[in-house]
């Protein structure tokens, strides 16, 4: 904010919840510049609504399937995202939600904190090794690869079915369809695409092992929640870990009561470091703009 303020007038949303769209069509009106968190939908009625003198979007996140880029690009509009600066932290969290699922950790301490844990017991509450296990990776892009660059480890060899992606040592590219039938563990690393919107879809959680997990911290209309709950509940799936849904902060009704999942708050890239990295990303890039210069990091 400090940068921000020396640089030009600011106009602060300090609310506790994402802003309406009225206020939000409201108060854009006539800026130079909108830095946006993945809670706004910047479209073409903000983009009107801000005025032909706008330059920039800048948001603050890597995904930006909020903005409506081509309607930016036909008034001139700049947009960028804030990668590099928070792929650690969402390829350690990956990892947090691995373990946590397959261990069975939220799980476990639900039943200390009820009271309900009667002792050890040789058979309790067993979960899954990761050594000598498959991990599939759906998309591979910087936070994919920092994932895949983990998994020696832990013991895991890796499948990926990007075909763009880079090397990564020891491991098979191969069909998603493949991938997915011999993976023990699935995670999610596509942008949020028409193309990839219900990627996870019954049809596809059937061609998993009954021993699997599925991961998600990419985008959450990548999995059709409602054929996830349908999975879990039959057990054709041994579990699922996800940090972001369909209709945030709303979550499908059929997910809440199961113990094979583990739900939490879209928190991948929750760190103090990484969250004010990206605001400060966010930020140098408006300004930049406004400055006449080009954006550092633009959307491709």
């Amino acid at each position: 904010m400090a940068k921000l303020e020396a640089a030009s007038d600011v106009d602060l949303y300090v609310g506790s919840s994402a802003i309406s769209r009225e206020e939000l069509l409201r108060r854009v009106k006539g800026v130079d510049a909108i830095v946006c968190l993945l809670t706004e939908p910047i479209d073409a009625a903000v983009l009107d609504a801000a005025g032909p003198q706008l330059k920039i979007v800048a948001n603050v996140a890597v995904g930006y399937n909020n903005i409506d880029v081509p309607a930016c690009r036909s008034r001139g509009v700049a947009v960028t995202n804030t990668p590099d600066v928070l792929t650690n932290a969402c390829a350690d969290f990956t990892w947090g939600l691995i373990l946590a699922i397959t261990r069975r950790l939220s799980e476990g301490e639900r039943v200390v904190r009820a009271g309900k844990w009667g002792g050890w017991a040789l058979d309790y509450m067993l979960g899954m090794e990761l050594r000598g296990k498959q991990l599939g990776l759906v998309g591979v892009g910087r936070i994919g690869a920092a994932v895949a660059d983990k998994a020696p480890a832990f013991g895991m060899r890796v499948a990926y079915t990007d075909q763009r992606a880079a090397d990564i040592p020891n491991s098979t590219q191969m069909p998603l369809d493949r991938l997915l039938s011999t993976s023990d563990i699935v995670s999610l690393h596509v942008p949020m695409t028409p193309e990839t919107r219900h990627l996870i879809d019954q049809k596809a959680l059937t061609k998993m092992k009954r021993s699997a997990y599925l991961i998600n911290t990419s985008r959450g209309p990548v999995v059709d929640e409602a054929a996830l709950a349908w999975a879990l509940k039959e057990r054709l799936i041994a579990g699922a870990a996800l940090d972001v849904y369909e209709k945030e902060p709303e979550i499908h009704a059929g997910l809440m009561s199961l113990e094979n999942v583990l739900l939490i708050p879209h928190l991948a890239s929750g760190t103090t470091e990484t969250r004010t990295a990206m605001a400060d990303l966010a930020v140098t890039n408006a300004i930049a703009v406004m400055n006449g210069k080009p954006p550092v990091t633009p959307v491709p």
